[in-house]
């Protein structure tokens, strides 16, 4: 069997079991595949080490990237059909002490979800579409790794361009999903095209509304925060612990007061949760007959107007107390509301703690 035969099989099995990422690990004697299945890594096989070498090779030329290159890390995407479904793979790879490669795999459905489906509390995607009818500002969306957060972007974008008829243009490094309705530029170093060059520019391409994959220094924050004062919509992502600890992220970056109070609309803080099964008392088992129905959601913590404005003035210890629904908090309403399993309120605490005690 030739390595691309090989490389569709472990895909279309990734995608059976609904898993959302495969890990390629060596260690001395072979390669460990794993899939993250809601949220868990399993492992499901082994490959010989020469094998996995070329395995790897095969992925890192399907995604244009150097595959002579073994001691650098290396970012890449493609997109592909497996079993008549097409998907999107974000590739990266980690050179490890053994001199071999690892090789991570996120995958990503190409086709649009419907917005409804992307919260478990309905109330959270209206307060954010209620937010995309807005000439100009800023939205941040905050949140670990495998969160959610580029689904989120990518379907208010989405939206905004066909039921808003907007001109949305996004930059991104690298391009997850291809959406035709969509202007959406390649970060690219090499030509010159950086998240703050690029960003000028598109400034100059007439949009209604810009998203930008990530802020990742103050150079682009302040570019992003000048588009949402000049008449532009930003949709961005930030690293950080959750709404509070973006805006204190923000000042890090040198952005000020006066500008935050200016373009911030909203920032938002979500994880991924594993909805409780009906059939099988719990997670949902690979084999139960409702292995088709929508299984992890997000729950979003939002701080936007009156709560948003006291979240500022907190930052100058200006303000008393006042109540938003916070992460925890819709997690133990989920559960109070039998969405959600007790274990999802464990994670979180663990989740808490390695925060805390890093």
């Amino acid at each position: 069997m030739n390595i691309k035969r090989k490389a569709d099989l472990l895909l279309t099995e990734a995608l059976q079991d609904d898993a959302t990422d495969v890990h390629i690990i060596p260690n001395s004697e072979n390669y460990l595949v794993q899939f993250r299945m809601n949220g868990k890594l399993s492992a499901v096989k082994n490959f010989s080490l020469e094998f996995g070498e070329r395995l790897i090779s095969h992925f890192k030329f399907m995604a244009s990237m150097d595959i002579g290159e073994t001691r650098k890390p290396q970012s890449g995407s493609l997109q592909t059909i497996i079993t008549g479904l097409a998907i999107s793979l974000r590739i990266s790879t980690l050179p490890t002490a053994q001199s071999k490669e690892s090789m991570a795999i996120r995958i990503l459905p190409q086709h649009s979800l419907f917005l409804e489906y992307l919260s478990l509390f309905p109330s959270s995607i209206d307060l954010l579409t209620a937010k995309m009818v807005q000439a100009f500002g800023m939205i941040i969306f905050t949140g670990p790794t495998g969160s959610g957060k580029s689904t989120t972007m990518y379907e208010l974008a989405q939206y905004c361009s066909d039921y808003l008829n907007r001109h949305v243009i996004s930059l991104e490094d690298p391009v997850e999903k291809i959406h035709d309705h969509i202007l959406q530029v390649q970060v690219n170093e090499k030509a010159g095209i950086s998240f703050s060059s690029g960003l000028k520019a598109i400034l100059r391409h007439d949009p209604d509304i810009i998203l930008v994959g990530e802020i990742r220094d103050a150079e682009t924050a302040m570019i992003a925060v000048r588009a949402a004062m000049t008449g532009h919509l930003v949709l961005t992502s930030l690293h950080a612990r959750d709404t509070k600890g973006a805006i204190h992220r923000l000042f890090d970056l040198g952005i000020g007061m006066r500008e935050l109070e200016q373009t911030l609309l909203a920032i938002t803080a979500q994880r991924l949760v594993t909805i409780k099964c009906p059939y099988c008392d719990g997670i949902c088992s690979k084999y139960c007959k409702s292995q088709n129905r929508k299984k992890r959601v997000g729950i979003y913590e939002i701080l936007h107007g009156r709560t948003l404005s006291l979240a500022l003035k907190e930052t100058r210890e200006e303000v008393g107390k006042y109540h938003y629904e916070t992460l925890q908090y819709l997690i133990r309403k989920g559960i109070a509301l039998g969405y959600l399993g007790y274990e999802e309120y464990e994670r979180w605490i663990i989740e808490e703690e390695e925060k805390t005690n890093p």
